[in-house]
């Protein structure tokens, strides 16, 4: 209710001012709140992945000393049982070599394979035998040999290495935190020196079991020590920038060297326990015969194995997890770090507990408790666990008769070593990561050592990780300049429109199309949603392409409208990306890389870009500057479709991939069609299936092979690699051009960057909606550009397998493999969708099959037929009539699937198993993306247009390759239509007799005549016609408010136009040839009164003349709204609220608002609300209202705010403006047009030539498509009329409950075959989702985590914000600059 009553209040208050108080109000329009319930959920997330790590670290470090404890020679078990658990303890230790050999084998085999450099190799190879060498000798000799106390403490002592070369290397910042490692180093001798001496006090004490050699088991156990510290070597040497080149070189063969180091510490492990428990010790190889009455002690020691193995590769991916979504400390560093005390804990609980079980008594001492443990050997009552690990206790000095107290140098010990291992990480606690961070900028190895589970997760952990990037968020999202959150970016928006403008040849006399207008209305209707007042900054520029927009957004971020003229500049969407990717790759990054070279104009100051709140904040300028700090690797072009929608959320998750990943070029999101109708009904589960299976096992296994040009995000440097962007210039000259590189541009970019070695991305969280086509026409036709310009595109990368496996490590032999299996599904679609329809018939009709084949191929083939013979739309209806009665088919046939298993009482047919799994899988799949469940609904639909959508539309898109041209979203007028009805006045048929006769009277014949009569210019007679209204537009003389000289930068004003040139509009430009010396004064001066005195002493240049086009004239009458009555007494009370937002002065602030609200009435008493004020009214009324402010401000003794209210006030009133492109561009968009974007002007012998090479290819195509697919009809034709009997597979049938029936399914092996080979392809995708949905998770989490956060920044005596705040911020958070910590984004609608 009080959400309602703010919202009549505001109306009512909007009504007072205008008869048309009603706005819009859509989602998203509001700010952005607090997320607590996210900010929850991610801490839950924390939590449960911090005791998920505890807990399996604990499990994993408890059953390895249970096992190294019941392989003990002094432990109450048999000899046999000891080997049985000492075989447990070799396996734990092969456990996570194997797992590394299998995943650096999978890399190396789908991923990438590089030769390695033998020394780095040999050298990596003989560290790994060093370090499992120490590691089998501690766990397998030595670890048996000592109680469980000493083994839990001594494997602290394996940092003594990592701390060695901390201290030579002297790798802390601050010069005092060298302390850390000298006390780990220190802490760890101390604590070796205390096992030597607590084993000295057993020995002479007379501890039972203790002999002189214990001493020659600790001297091994600390050498072994230390050769397994060896393991870290590798993150010291790598915080210090030192041998940098080999360990870079070492990361391209990493994965190889990983295979050979496993194989060879699995040797090793082997020879250790051979050599030592063969050799010196006898093994006894019956023992391992196990008998039936034996199965407790398998089932132990199996329980044991797998508990260690599972737990301890489940506490490294949570670490890793943990470090993903920013819980580093809570969730990480602090479970591990008390790991070892939660084991003792979890000990000396159970032990307390359980102590009467062992036969304990309350009176009796330690001495007669474990003398007592003896009888209680042969007890099944007793846990067997329990009693072991108590009976290793007993070997402490606690069971000493003489001295008891050197067991407090034992537990010194542990302190000991816990502290030094506490003190050598320290590091950890400080390290910031990003979202998502990859697990190879997060650890060092890859491979993690289950044996001392905690230790090497801490040492493993980098100790220098990148630097936290800056990123991208929207306009809005990204922030107010006043704010500070945790994401910062540089952000512009451009759009271009293809074929805006409607008229002549004549450049001069052209009009902004219905397209433009309707863009231009919904953007000011837009800024009005958002900011309850009109665009405050409007430029509108002549271009050589056409014309130009430029807007500020509410939030200070740019956006530009490129008008495009097709008659100027080539049009369609290839072209339209070519050429922004030349502006903002090209000509922007030029410019900042050489501002010498470009005139001052560039900078085209305006006191309208001056920020809403008053202060210094030229987007444009300020955008260029700070290109100079960011690197072509971090510009980020997110190109988008015009009928796209989605939310800031989206763009950061792409952020994040190419933000992570060097080697990423593109990443692309969810896309959601959006419409109504069967049509869109298809393709919102062909979409969801094709994104939850095909896209994420390209992900998985390779990289994506397209990323949508309705959606994606490009890394600019990708873009600008070699034989990227200059090949995609390539104008079209043979057949087989046009398919690839004009009907599946988007694709073929990809191919593109694919084959450069980049690696296009995948993420499922990054939704974008887009509207998809709802007529069957138009959605054939789409198809119709898409399948055919697929195919070339994977065709084309399949040719060039060979060298793009070599040149892109995320692209290997096996995913080529991939993608010919299923480009070869594709091709057999046809025909396998005709079986399955001869399936039908013979489900349904209960038909022979032979007889079936036939009767499902006659429709295929009479449809082939008839799209050689008729035209395209002819051949659309018809397929429309055929999908219908195929769908009345599949439906039959999936209900009479359904009913015979229902009479058989059993799914265990083919066809059953095969529906059922593929049911289940998608359920299950559906389940997995809950936002996207209720697409299951869509799938009955999907199912019964399988044959319209992979066999007419095949055919369809097929026959008519010939055809380039789009088919969707083009206009229905040609351009000759459009010629001829330019300026028609008068258009009337008439029959006279046997006469037709045809009048026309066009603006052109009578602006010629009414010149000849009265001998003036037509154009002072005539007034252009607005197209929407038909309004004429009078040339309005001095439309400009005039601004304060001490306040303009660069100013285009609009005079009368003259008698003498009465098409031309007279504007003058002033600009400052002193700019660049400006320049640095604003990035570095924080001074309030050097910005005003800037502002101050620009002078004017002489004016001169500049043409206006006729397009300007409606476009400036629009953005002119803004100077109504009922816009400016609006738009003022937002700007000054706006400007003081956080000055903290509410009282002042609605005092301002009453009173120049009041002012404003009285100038303007006489104004209608829908008026445009003139000149003079607008120079007046900022007179007064300025004076106003002062006399306010200065009663209320708020002097220091008299700038930002003033600059509020002109801010106000600014009216938009007509300017000059700069020279320098203009000579680059002239240069770029003549060399790869003139219109082409292909001669009819050329097209002739083309088409006759279209319809060759075609026919090619057609017939090695027709050819494949008879034959695999054929084959399965001649397989059902030889007879089953002869050729046949045998399958059981089986009853509901699993016994066998007796009877059998006959099925021809063909069928059978490929029916196999596509389950085993969909089950490959599903794994690959299951795969990936875990990481979409993770990542999800981590954004939920760190999404945008707002917090108000303390700035009471900063009354001039600069434009240098990015920097700012990036020093509040404590980070340097670099070219990696801040990244741009230009955003370009298509």
């Amino acid at each position: 209710m009080a959400e309602m009553k703010e919202k009549k209040i505001k109306r009512e208050e909007r009504h007072r001012d205008t008869w048309d108080p009603f706005q819009l109000n859509p989602v998203g329009a509001e700010k952005e709140g607090s997320r607590t319930c996210f900010r929850l959920a991610q801490y839950l997330v924390a939590v449960f992945v911090g005791l998920a790590v505890l807990t399996s670290a604990v499990i994993a470090k408890g059953s390895l000393l249970v096992l190294t404890t019941l392989s003990s020679p002094k432990s109450m078990r048999s000899e046999k049982e000891q080997q049985f658990y000492m075989l447990m303890l070799v396996f734990c230790l092969v456990c996570p070599n194997f797992l590394v050999f299998l995943k650096s084998l999978w890399r190396c085999a789908f991923k990438s394979f590089v030769r390695p450099n033998m020394r780095t190799m040999a050298f990596i190879c003989a560290i790994e035998c060093l370090v499992s060498l120490g590691t089998s000798v501690l766990v397998l000799v030595v670890m048996p040999e000592f109680d469980v106390l000493t083994n839990l403490f001594i494997s602290g002592g394996v940092c003594i290495t990592s701390a060695i070369l901390q201290i030579i290397f002297k790798l802390q910042r601050e010069s005092w935190r060298i302390v850390f490692p000298i006390c780990s180093l220190l802490l760890t001798i101390a604590g070796y020196c205390l096992l030597g001496m607590d084993y000295y006090v057993r020995v002479h004490s007379h501890v039972d079991g203790e002999t002189a050699n214990s001493f020659k088991f600790v001297a091994i156990g600390i050498c072994a020590s230390l050769l397994v510290s060896l393991c870290w070597w590798e993150n010291p040497l790598q915080a210090t920038n030192r041998v940098q080149d080999t360990l870079s070189e070492l990361d391209g063969f990493r994965d190889f060297v990983f295979i050979i180091s496993s194989i060879l510490r699995v040797i090793v492990i082997g020879a250790v326990y051979l050599i030592y428990h063969a050799l010196i010790k006898s093994i006894t190889w019956s023992d391992f015969n196990l008998e039936d009455k034996e199965w407790e002690l398998l089932q132990t020691g199996l329980v044991l194995l797998f508990l260690q193995a599972f737990c301890s590769a489940a506490c490294h991916w949570f670490g890793v997890v943990a470090c993903k979504i920013h819980a580093v400390r809570m969730s990480f560093a602090l479970p591990v770090c008390c790991t070892g005390p939660a084991v003792l804990l979890v000990g000396l609980i159970l032990f307390i507990t359980q102590a009467q079980t062992l036969g304990g008594d309350k009176t009796m001492s330690i001495t007669d408790f474990c003398e007592n443990l003896k009888y209680q050997t042969h007890k099944n009552t007793t846990p067997m666990a329990l009693l072991e690990v108590t009976n290793s206790i007993c070997q402490t000095s606690l069971n000493s008769y003489y001295l008891q107290w050197p067991f407090s140098m034992l537990a010194l010990e542990g302190v000991c070593m816990w502290s030094g291992f506490v003190t050598c990480t320290y590091y950890v606690w400080k390290i910031k990561v990003q979202r998502i961070e990859r697990t190879s900028q997060l650890f060092v190895r890859r491979l993690y050592e289950s044996v001392f589970i905690d230790q090497s997760l801490l040492l493993n952990t980098k100790m220098k990780v990148a630097r936290a990037k800056n990123q991208a968020r929207l306009d809005r999202y990204r922030g107010d300049p006043k704010e500070e959150h945790s994401d910062y970016f540089n952000f512009e928006c451009h759009i271009y429109v293809d074929d805006a403008f409607t008229g002549e040849d004549v450049p001069e006399r052209r009009l902004v199309n219905s397209y433009v207008e309707d863009l231009i209305h919904v953007v000011v209707e837009v800024y009005r949603v958002f900011t309850n007042k009109e665009p405050d900054d409007v430029s509108i520029i002549e271009t050589p392409y056409g014309g130009r927009l430029m807007l500020v957004m509410p939030e200070g971020n740019m956006l530009y409208i490129h008008l495009k003229d097709k008659r100027r500049i080539r049009n369609k969407k290839r072209w339209s990306q070519i050429m922004y990717l030349y502006y903002l790759l090209g000509w922007k990054g030029y410019i900042v890389k050489n501002p010498q070279k470009i005139s001052s104009q560039i900078d085209t100051r305006r006191s309208s870009l001056i920020s809403v709140d008053g202060e210094i904040f030229l987007p444009q300028f300020e955008n260029d500057n700070k290109r100079k700090f960011i690197s072509d690797d971090n510009t980020y072009i997110l190109a988008l479709d015009g009928d796209t929608d989605f939310h800031p959320k989206a763009v950061i998750l792409l952020v994040d991939r190419l933000r992570m990943y060097d080697n990423v070029g593109a990443a692309c999101g969810r896309i959601h069609p959006t419409g109504m109708g069967p049509m869109v009904w298809y393709q919102k589960f062909e979409y969801a299936v094709g994104h939850w299976l095909q896209k994420t096992a390209e992900h998985v296994f390779g990289s994506v092979l397209c990323s949508p040009g309705c959606f994606s995000l490009f890394r600019g440097s990708a873009l600008m690699d070699d034989s990227v962007l200059k090949r995609y210039t390539t104008t079209s000259t043979r057949a087989s051009e046009y398919v690839q590189y004009d009907q599946g541009e988007d694709r073929w970019l990809c191919t593109l960057l694919l084959q450069q070695g980049w690696r296009v991305e995948y993420n499922a969280a990054s939704d974008a909606y887009t509207n998809s086509p709802q007529e069957f026409k138009e959605f054939y036709n789409q198809r119709r550009r898409w399948g055919p310009s697929t195919l070339a595109n994977t065709l084309d990368l399949l040719h060039s397998g060979a060298e793009t496996v070599k040149r892109n490590t995320s692209i290997s032999r096996l995913y080529i493999f991939y993608q010919m299996f299923t480009v070869g599904s594709s091709i057999l679609g046809p025909a396998s969708v005709t079986l399955m329809v001869a399936g039908a018939f013979q489900f349904v009709f209960k038909i022979a099959g032979t007889l079936s084949i036939i009767i499902a191929s006659i429709p295929p083939v009479l449809y082939f037929i008839v799209c050689f013979v008729a035209k395209p739309n002819n051949q659309i209806t018809i397929a429309a009539i055929m999908s219908v009665l195929y769908a009345f088919l599949m439906t039959a046939s999936f209900f009479s699937i359904i009913g015979d298993m229902v009479v058989q009482g059993t799914f265990l047919t083919p066809t059953g198993v095969f529906l059922v799994s593929m049911a289940i899988m998608y359920l299950v799949t559906a389940l997995l993306h809950p936002q996207e469940f209720t697409m299951l609904i869509y799938g009955l639909m999907y199912f019964i247009c399988i044959p319209s959508g992979y066999l007419l539309l095949t055919i369809y898109s097929l026959v008519n390759m010939n055809i380039v041209t789009w088919g969707t979203r083009e206009s229905n007028k040609t351009e000759g239509e459009v010629k001829k009805q330019h300026n028609l006045l008068c258009d009337r048929n008439c029959r006279i007799c046997c006469w037709d006769m045809k009048l026309q009277v066009t603006q052109e014949a009578t602006n010629l005549l009414y010149q000849q009569i009265t001998g003036q210019h037509p154009q002072q007679a005539i007034p252009l016609i607005n197209n929407n209204q038909g309004i004429p537009l009078q040339a309005i003389s001095n439309s400009e408010p005039q601004t304060q000289p001490n306040h303009q930068t660069e100013a285009v004003n609009l005079k009368e136009p003259k008698k003498d040139s009465p098409d031309k509009w007279k504007v003058s430009i002033s600009s400052d040839s002193d700019h660049d010396d400006k320049k640095s004064s604003i990035l570095s001066s924080s001074d309030e009164d050097e910005d005003e005195d800037y502002f101050n002493n620009l002078d004017l240049e002489e004016q001169q003349e500049q043409p206006a086009f006729d397009w300007v004239y409606p476009v400036k009458e629009e953005f002119l709204k803004k100077l109504t009555y009922a816009n400016l007494k609006k738009n003022l009370k937002e700007q000054i609220w706006y400007t003081l937002r956080n000055k903290n002065e509410d009282d002042v602030c609605e005092e301002l608002v009453l009173m120049l609200t009041d002012t404003l009435n009285g100038e303007l008493s006489a104004v209608g609300p829908e008026d445009v004020l003139t000149d003079l009214q607008v120079e007046q009324l900022q007179h007064e209202l300025t004076q106003q402010a002062r006399h306010i401000l200065k009663t209320n003794g708020m002097n220091r705010l008299e700038k930002r209210v003033k600059r509020a006030i002109e801010k106000t009133l600014t009216a938009p403006k007509v300017q000059k492109l700069d020279e320098s561009e203009k000579d680059f968009w002239n240069k770029l047009i003549d060399r790869y974007l003139a219109p082409i002007k292909n001669t009819k012998q050329h097209e002739e030539e083309v088409t006759k090479e279209l319809k060759s290819l075609r026919n090619k195509a057609v017939f090695l498509y027709f050819i494949i697919n008879v034959l695999w009809v054929v084959a399965t034709f001649f397989l059902q009329a030889i007879g089953n009997d002869i050729i046949s597979i045998k399958i059981p049938k089986l009853h509901s409950n699993g016994t066998p029936s007796g009877e059998f399914l006959k099925v021809e092996p063909l069928s059978l075959m490929f029916l196999l080979s596509f389950a085993v392809l969909l089950f490959i995708q599903f794994l690959a989702m299951l795969y990936h949905r875990v990481y979409t998770l993770i990542h999800v989490v981590s954004y939920r985590g760190s999404e945008k956060a707002y917090r108000k920044k303390d700035d009471d005596d900063d009354d001039d914000y600069e434009d240098d705040h990015i920097l700012e911020n990036v020093y509040t958070n404590q980070l340097a600059l670099s070219s990696d910590d801040v990244s741009s984004i230009s955003t370009s609608f298509n």
